[in-house]
């Protein structure tokens, strides 16, 4: 597991030098939004997405530096989705990765502009000329428009819809499974196929891939209900309880904590059943699947 770990941290470490990088300087004296978007993506966090496009590319035989713009794009657009999500009109959240929610910290108003401005950069990194990049245009343009659309309102924009219209219902188990494998789980499955698309695999790889981000995106989402539901707020860096709080069907009120715990170790043997192909290189993403699962934060 040590190595597991050493490679873990490598990779965060590249994400996070990265993702300072590809902020530019102000391009006007009013810096509050710029601000406010690092703010908000410079604050921690597993930084389990843009991994995924990293350790999927170099198992393609790509080249990490050049998944790392669309990996760092992916992170963009999942800390806007978090901006946003905290904000008083969605979840209403005051504390996000430990730290004060980004429209406590600079208001609702910047912390609206700052989500954003971090979704348009988020193209804007993907689809710059980098000099060296061995990236081959068709790739990029298949990359962008994949992460376009589960970003969008048929993947995590529709899943967040699904949450919204859900609360204060009971809802079906065949639901909540819809709702976050878009809400969570399209943005996962675009980590995925990114990295195996930006290294020229063919299909069958990247349909694999799919099934993996599919079956560890769900098994995520059901480790965190039962963190929501049983961990504290200090560990996890968040509000506990919130789902109770707000009347949300979750996989714990309808499973239990114990059957919940049960459903995500199966999703992740499933999900490990998908890196066959790869071969034995895939020893990493079974260990993440195996992280992600039982995690306490």
């Amino acid at each position: 597991m040590s190595n597991f770990k050493q490679k873990f941290d490598e990779y965060r470490q590249l994400i996070d030098k990265s993702l300072r990088n590809y902020l530019d300087e102000p391009c006007f004296d009013e810096k509050i939004v710029y601000e406010a978007m690092a703010y908000a993506f410079t604050g921690g966090g597993k930084r389990i997405r843009p991994l995924l496009t990293l350790e999927f590319c170099r198992l393609c035989g790509g080249n990490i530096a050049d998944a790392l713009p669309f990996a760092c794009a992916i992170e963009m657009i999942h800390c806007y989705s978090l901006v946003h999500d905290d904000l008083p009109c969605m979840d209403d959240d005051v504390l996000r990765r430990g730290k004060p929610s980004c429209h406590i910290a600079y208001g609702e108003a910047y912390a609206l502009l700052a989500g954003d401005g971090l979704l348009t950069l988020a193209f804007e990194t993907m689809l710059k000329k980098y000099d060296g990049s061995a990236v081959l245009p068709q790739n990029a343009a298949r990359a962008a428009l994949e992460l376009a659309k589960q970003a969008g309102h048929c993947g995590m924009i529709g899943g967040q819809t699904v949450d919204i219209a859900s609360e204060g219902k009971d809802i079906g188990l065949d639901t909540l499974k819809l709702m976050h494998s878009l809400k969570t789980g399209a943005l996962i499955s675009a980590a995925c196929k990114i990295g195996c698309i930006i290294a020229g695999a063919d299909d069958k790889k990247i349909s694999s891939a799919e099934r993996y981000a599919k079956n560890i995106g769900l098994a995520f989402q059901i480790t965190d209900d039962v963190l929501d539901a049983i961990g504290n707020t200090e560990q996890l860096g968040k509000t506990v309880g919130s789902d109770e709080n707000k009347n949300k069907t979750t996989f714990v009120s309808l499973l239990g904590v114990e059957k919940s715990l049960e459903q995500a170790d199966k999703l992740t043997q499933k999900a490990k059943g998908e890196l066959e192909i790869f071969g034995e290189d895939s020893e990493f993403l079974c260990e993440l699947a195996d992280y992600l699962a039982k995690r306490d934060k």
